[in-house]
C-alpha cells in the first residue's frame, strides 16, 4: 500500500467489518482493499461461521474477534470493535458492500481529515446488476451524484434526512463518538442516532458520493416487511428525534427501504 497523502500518515484508521458466513463476498472486499491508496488496519468480529470466512480473513492478514451469533447486535458490536482497534478514525462496511475501487478508504476518510467539524462520512450506495427495484430505486434516489455536508441547522430544510447515514459504508472520528457514549445498543438504527447525536453536538456529516460501494439485496416481501418493522419499532423508541425535526416528510419513507 501507498499513502497518497502525506497528512493521512499522521491519523491511524481502522476497518470494521461484521461477518457471518460471508466466504461469498469477504476475499472479493479484501482483495480490492489490497491495493488501498492509504494504510489501514482491519478487524474482522465474526459471529461464529460455520464457513470458510474466518480463514479467508486471517489469509489477508486482518485480525480476528469471534463472538457468539446470538451476541450480535449492531450498535453494541460496533461499538465493541472500535474499542478494539482504538485508532484515530473508525470504518464500518458490511460483509456485502463490494469497494468499486481500491481507493475507497482514502476517499471515504478525505472529508474527516480535512474538516475538524466533520464527524462522520458515509459512501454511495449502487444497486448490483439485476436488482429488484425496491433495491435499485432507494439507492438511485438517496445516494446522489454530488457530495453534501449538513448539519443540524439543516434539519428545516431536509427534515429527518439530515441524520441520514449507512453503516454499510461510513467512517467516523472516534474521539467525536467518545463524546456521544459510541453507538447504542440498538436492534437497527446504530447509525442514525449517532449521527443525530454527533450533529446535537455541533459537528457535521459529509456525504462522500466518490467514495462508492456496490450492495444490495435480493429480500423477499417478508424480509422487506421485517426490515421496515424494525425500523419503524426502533425509531418510535426514540421520540426525541422525532420531535426535533417534526413531521417528517415524505422522503423518510424512501429511507425506511434502506434499512
Amino acid at each position: 500500500m501507498k499513502t497518497n497523502f502525506f497528512f493521512m500518515s499522521q491519523y491511524s484508521i481502522g476497518l470494521v467489518i461484521p461477518t457471518r458466513n460471508s466466504q461469498a463476498t469477504l476475499s472479493c472486499i479484501l482483495q480490492i482493499l489490497k491495493n488501498s491508496t492509504i494504510e489501514f488496519t482491519t478487524l474482522i468480529i465474526d459471529s461464529s461461521s460455520k464457513d470458510q470466512t474466518i480463514s479467508i480473513a486471517k489469509s489477508h492478514k486482518a485480525k480476528v474477534i469471534i463472538i457468539p451469533q446470538a451476541d450480535f447486535n449492531h450498535g453494541a458490536t460496533r461499538e465493541y470493535a472500535r474499542k478494539q482497534l482504538d485508532t484515530d478514525i473508525v470504518v464500518y462496511l458490511t460483509q456485502d458492500a463490494i469497494p468499486v475501487s481500491a481507493d475507497l478508504i482514502e476517499l471515504l476518510v478525505k472529508p474527516l481529515i480535512k474538516h475538524d467539524d466533520i464527524a462522520v462520512s458515509y459512501g454511495r450506495q449502487i444497486a448490483h446488476q439485476g436488482a429488484n427495484i425496491f433495491e435499485a430505486f432507494p439507492r438511485e434516489y438517496n445516494y446522489g451524484n454530488n457530495s453534501q455536508i449538513r448539519e443540524i441547522d439543516d434539519v428545516a430544510e431536509y427534515g429527518v434526512y439530515t441524520f441520514f447515514c449507512s453503516n454499510s459504508c461510513a467512517a467516523y472520528k472516534n474521539a467525536a463518538l467518545n463524546e456521544i457514549g459510541g453507538f447504542k445498543s440498538v436492534l437497527t438504527n446504530e447509525d442514525y442516532f449517532a449521527v443525530a447525536d454527533l450533529l446535537q453536538k455541533g459537528y457535521k456529516i459529509a456525504y462522500a458520493a466518490d467514495a462508492v460501494v456496490k450492495h444490495s439485496h435480493s429480500y423477499t416481501l417478508w424480509q422487506e416487511f421485517q426490515r421496515y418493522f424494525d425500523t419503524g419499532y426502533v425509531r418510535a423508541e426514540s421520540p426525541i428525534i422525532q420531535q426535533l425535526v417534526g413531521q417528517a416528510e415524505s422522503r423518510v419513507w424512501v429511507l425506511l427501504l434502506l434499512y
